[in-house]
């Protein structure tokens, strides 16, 4: 079964995007299946047709692109039109049995029109709309807004089968009127085989960011706006004053940073809290290895209420002990109390609470430790999530 993936990004780019694409194309091929990946010109300019990744060959839609100046809307049919016709000729070539459109919009709708008679399959990683919410590019009730909404719909309905990643989207999507049964959870997932378990602190790299003898708060990831990273700053002389070696550690950068930093300047909290930067990928079990805690303190919005992150699961796979707030994404995740602590999105008050009783109940951590990681190895790994596939491509192939 030959499956052509229409991509908005892929590799050699690192994103959490990225991360789900491979994670799912490598274990399709496990399974004997012939995952083809083909991007947008949203992946970049440039003239390629195809770039070789490892063992991955990766089909490129040439981008030329339009003038700066192109108004709003015309730039993205133009995108569209380009995309339709590189996939017309490459559908050809490679003969796919199955189309599978990921997110955005943009790439279902030349996937389909490309696809022939074949079925198309359409992942919702995050609707279109609420990401340009988050990026600032506009805001929630805006025109933009809302026919970027209708395109989206348009896109659910015409696809032979819709999946997405968590339960938060797919209630959104019945919501639109789609049927129940032509939405399939496919949801965020580890290879543990990748994150075996930490056993102990990298002491030497401890000792060298200058958090000795301290309790470290960490977070290793992307630097946006909805992580709520600024929160947690401003959140944490409080906590300090609670437990005195506290520390926070940010492993990373991203769009937030500089206002990170100008709080922790305007806090005085130059001696707690540590910016690594960006370290090397080979480097980051090091730095999970001298947290205490990962936090997780994603804002309350709709696209944190209806999108399920990466990032807790790879914590949790580490045995690292990890807080969040109870926003949507968090709750499918983490068991309150079991495989991890939750707190009120939002409230400093009972970030603090929560956090202060965690750092205290020491005796408590290697229970949360051993059920977060049952959690990833039993429920919430790749192999049990791709095999979720088999039974829409079955059906759609049998259909067509």
């Amino acid at each position: 079964m030959r499956i052509l993936h229409v991509l908005d990004h892929s590799l050699p780019k690192q994103s959490g995007y990225v991360f789900r694409t491979m994670s799912i194309v490598a274990e399709q091929r496990a399974r004997g299946w012939d995952p083809i990946l083909v991007t947008t010109p949203r992946h970049g300019a440039g003239d390629k047709t195809h770039e070789d990744i490892g063992d991955w060959r990766i089909y490129r839609t040439p981008n030329n692109e339009p003038a700066a100046w192109t108004p709003a809307g015309l730039k993205e049919w133009f995108e569209i039109k380009t995309t339709a016709q590189h996939l017309r000729g490459l559908v050809e070539e490679i003969k796919p049995d199955i189309l599978h459109a990921h997110s955005p919009v943009l790439n279902f709708f030349p996937a389909k029109a490309a696809a022939g008679n074949r079925p198309v399959v359409y992942e919702i990683r995050a609707f279109w709309e609420d990401a340009a919410v988050d990026h600032g590019t506009t805001k929630e009730g805006s025109l933009r807004y809302r026919l970027s909404r209708a395109l989206e719909t348009r896109a659910i309905k015409r696809a032979s089968h819709v999946t997405t990643i968590c339960d938060g989207l797919r209630q959104d999507i019945i919501g639109r009127g789609v049927a129940p049964e032509k939405i399939t959870i496919i949801p965020n997932a580890v290879n543990v085989d990748n994150f075996p378990p930490i056993e102990a602190c990298d002491e030497q790299l401890k000792a060298s960011l200058g958090l000795s003898g301290k309790t470290i708060l960490g977070f290793i990831g992307s630097f946006y706006g909805y992580e709520g990273l600024t929160f947690l700053i401003k959140s944490f002389p409080a906590l300090k004053a609670r437990n005195p070696d506290a520390a926070l550690l940010f492993v990373g950068g991203g769009p937030s940073e500089g206002k990170m930093r100008a709080a922790v300047k305007d806090l005085g909290l130059e001696t707690d809290v540590i910016f690594t930067g960006r370290v090397p990928h080979e480097d980051v079990r090091r730095y999970y290895s001298v947290a205490d805690i990962m936090v997780y303190p994603r804002h309350s919005m709709r696209l944190t209420e209806t999108v399920t992150p990466l990032k807790p699961l790879e914590a949790m796979a580490l045995k690292k002990l990890v807080l969040a707030s109870d926003i949507g994404g968090h709750r499918e995740l983490i068991e309150n109390g079991k495989t991890g602590r939750l707190f009120k999105a939002d409230d400093a008050s009972d970030l603090v609470e929560v956090c202060s009783t965690l750092i205290n109940e020491r005796e408590s951590w290697q229970s949360y430790h051993e059920a977060g990681r049952h959690f990833v190895e039993n429920v919430r790994n790749w192999h049990a999530s791709v095999a979720r596939y088999e039974a829409i491509y079955e059906k759609l192939l049998k259909r067509r």
